[in-house]
């Protein structure tokens, strides 16, 4: 096996066109790697909330492709990798699902107030895929949830930068500014904290999806004044295994999102057309 290389591991499909909506620190990135090349894959538009913006990105990295509006998306693209504010997803993902083609989709907690969009997947025979993002070890978990999970636990602890202006840290009247030792500031599911924590707990949700569920799954939140990475701890105990799993993410110029995130994308679009899948 040492001697296969990723080239060897790529397949010869016809080309796949994909779409990107949002180019932030993500959607860039991503953009990046297609326009660099990614097998059987090429990238045909962006859509973005300031489309001069946008352009002056891509042709600054020079992958310069049409910026169009969300609605101009579905009919140029087989795929869209929506990498937009979680309000957006369902105007986003509809018109591909509706087509019978693919969503990959960042903002997983949308799909807790957006259920339909997962009825309407199957309905027309479209694909709803949500990346590993700024976690670790879906596949054991999903491959746990075979069986019987007992119970799911993460804690998630960030810098303070980057829980300032959560919708439930607001709401609550937690004030988190001038913290001088770590502070839990959430216990829940993952579904509540989709809610208060729209632009950070996203993998929480992919977690609950993979394992026992939303609102079975538990989860801590902590703002910590000596943190400069967003860090993940998530014990899993069920039928088949009992296992623990630590991440801690160097972030990007964007400290809700980890550098990894857009990697799992990249990875995610690259297995779309491998002949070889490593990894459940």
């Amino acid at each position: 096996m040492n001697s296969i290389t990723k080239q060897e591991t790529e397949g010869s499909h016809s080309q796949l066109r994909v779409a990107i909506a949002g180019l932030g620190t993500v959607g860039l990135k991503v953009a990046e790697a297609l326009g660099a090349g990614l097998p059987g894959m090429k990238l045909v538009a962006v859509s973005a909330k300031d489309r001069a913006v946008a352009a002056q990105r891509l042709t600054q990295c020079g992958h310069a492709v049409p910026v169009v509006s969300i609605g101009d998306l579905e009919p140029l693209a087989d795929i869209v990798v929506e990498c937009a504010p979680s309000s957006i997803f369902p105007e986003i993902a509809e018109p591909f699902l509706r087509a019978g083609k693919t969503v990959i989709a960042l903002s997983a907690g949308a799909l807790l107030t957006n259920e339909r969009l997962v009825e309407l997947a199957r309905e027309c025979g479209g694909k709803l895929i949500v990346p590993t993002g700024a976690l670790l070890g879906l596949d054991a978990v999903s491959a746990a949830a075979e069986g019987k999970i007992h119970s799911v636990h993460m804690v998630t602890r960030k810098p303070v930068r980057g829980l300032v202006g959560a919708p439930y840290l607001t709401e609550n009247k937690i004030s988190i500014s001038d913290i001088t030792q770590p502070l839990r500031v959430f216990k829940g599911s993952p579904r509540e904290a989709a809610i208060g924590f729209p632009a950070n707990l996203n993998v929480a949700v992919a977690l609950g999806l993979a394992g026992i569920g939303v609102d079975d799954t538990v989860l801590e939140i902590w703002a910590d004044p000596n943190l400069e990475r967003n860090t993940h701890t998530i014990e899993v105990v069920s039928d088949s295994a009992t296992f623990r799993m630590y991440i801690e993410n160097i972030p990007t110029d964007n400290p809700k999102t980890g550098r990894i995130t857009a990697q799992s994308v990249i990875s995610c679009l690259r297995k779309l057309t491998t002949h070889l899948h490593v990894g459940s």
